[in-house]
């Protein structure tokens, strides 16, 4: 059984920037809705989320700037690939988020997009942005951790 649910979660793209350039408060997922040759370019892997972030609009939220490339075997059929793609919550999430990212410095983006069974899903972040010396900050705290690590190991 656990074998199955390792499976059931396949990672397509992830937002590596994001962790570093915001401050991440809220995670939440939810699905996608798109065409066939989106779906088809998603599961070979192909797809990019680093200037992506997502807009609520008229009480619906949409994904905005993430780079789907067309699938070159549907020929005339295919999608644009930056196209706003609406995503799906319910009612009570979106005003939950709304409210969220109303507040000065706040905004949704995109962490990655992954297949959970069959279901295209996208992991959305309410984030804060980072100033310049906050990251300076987080970098010296991560190599400070580092040290005392190896230290530790060193005396064993």
């Amino acid at each position: 059984m656990a074998a199955q649910n390792t499976k059931a979660v396949q990672i397509v793209c992830r937002n590596r920037k994001a962790k570093h350039d915001y401050d991440i408060l809220e995670t939440i997922e939810a699905g996608m809705a798109l065409m066939g040759t989106e779906v088809k370019s998603l599961r070979r892997g192909k797809a990019s989320i680093e200037e992506a972030f997502a807009r609520i609009k008229n009480g619906e939220v949409w994904l905005v700037n993430a780079d789907i490339p067309i699938y070159p075997e549907a020929g005339a059929m295919n999608h644009e690939p930056k196209r706003p793609r609406k995503l799906l919550l319910h009612r009570r999430e979106i005003e939950k988020l709304a409210s969220r990212v109303q507040q000065k410095g706040y905004t949704l983006i995109p962490l990655r997009i992954y297949f959970k069974r069959h279901l295209a899903k996208v992991e959305l972040a309410v984030a804060r942005g980072r100033r310049q010396y906050d990251k300076r900050e987080k970098i010296r705290e991560r190599e400070a951790k580092k040290a005392i690590r190896q230290r530790m190991l060193k005396r064993r």
